[in-house]
């Protein structure tokens, strides 16, 4: 175990074993040191995939900055540190991509609820958290998404930064149909509505190049858009219930992704 300590935030590596994954599963904490809050009140949870960038993000020292700001409300992070090969456990648990990829996205989230929960429950002490969210970056977002919108009961907010929700069904080139192989739109488009659930959608206007319709519109933002517009069609409130931040010149890169980072905070934990 590996452990750090500032004046506000305690940062430490943790290691757990997963039976659904079939690995050892490092998690990166972050939490508000206890001198301050005491946790005498349950704090907010905020998982994040791809823990292994969050040192390059600089994910510690924006909490750190925030929390001496008494900008956010007692949050802790637990940044989950990804496979070798992200494509297998990220995705959809409903079905794969059209290439196969996402096949242990189930047990993924299996991991998540099951087995990570209770761990971070058991280590820290705390019977229950003032609310849980999660997040995540390119695939990573699309799997925090895939697992708060099925798992609704769980989690309050999501944050999905320049998200792969083109994810599909079929190839561009084997008669691709927006309206239908979307794989999260068609998620969306066909489960139910849970009021309390709240969406952070970050996009850069370099995200990509790619323009599959031609309608002059990159595909990240396009995706991103028509999947806030699912959300709207299924009942959710454009103003109230989802966030959505374009980055003029941000870029599908860690740079980018954290300098959104304390705008996501500020949106779902600021006082």
């Amino acid at each position: 175990m590996q452990q750090h300590e500032t004046e506000v935030l305690l940062t430490e590596n943790l290691q757990l074993s997963s039976a659904f994954l079939e690995r050892i599963v490092t998690i990166t904490c972050f939490f508000p040191r206890q001198e301050l809050y005491a946790y005498r009140n349950p704090i907010h949870l905020l998982l994040i995939n791809d823990g292994q960038n969050m040192e390059e993000l600089g994910l510690a020292g924006i909490l750190s900055e925030m929390l001496t700001a008494d900008e956010l409300a007692p949050l802790a992070c637990v940044a989950i540190h990804s496979a070798r090969d992200r494509k297998v456990e990220y995705g959809t648990a409903s079905s794969t991509d059209y290439m196969g990829r996402g096949a242990k996205a189930g047990a993924y989230a299996k991991f998540v609820l099951e087995e990570l929960m209770p761990f971070i429950s058991a280590t820290y002490g705390m019977a229950s958290f003032a609310s849980k969210s999660f997040a995540g970056f390119s695939l990573g977002g699309l799997s925090a998404l895939d697992i708060v919108w099925n798992h609704p009961q769980e989690f309050l907010r999501v944050g999905v930064f320049s998200g792969s929700l083109w994810w599909r069904t079929r190839a561009l080139e084997n008669g691709y149909q927006e309206e239908t192989d979307r794989i999260m739109h068609a998620q969306v488009r066909a489960g139910g509505y849970y009021p309390w659930l709240k969406f952070f959608f970050e996009t850069g206007t370099q995200d990509e190049t790619m323009d599959r319709n031609n309608n002059g519109i990159i595909d990240a933002i396009d995706d991103t858009l028509g999947l806030v517009a699912e959300l709207v069609a299924k009942g959710y409130n454009r103003q109230k219930d989802i966030r959505y931040l374009e980055l003029k010149e941000g870029r599908h890169d860690i740079a980018t992704w954290a300098c959104a980072m304390p705008v996501f905070l500020k949106w779902g934990w600021g006082r």
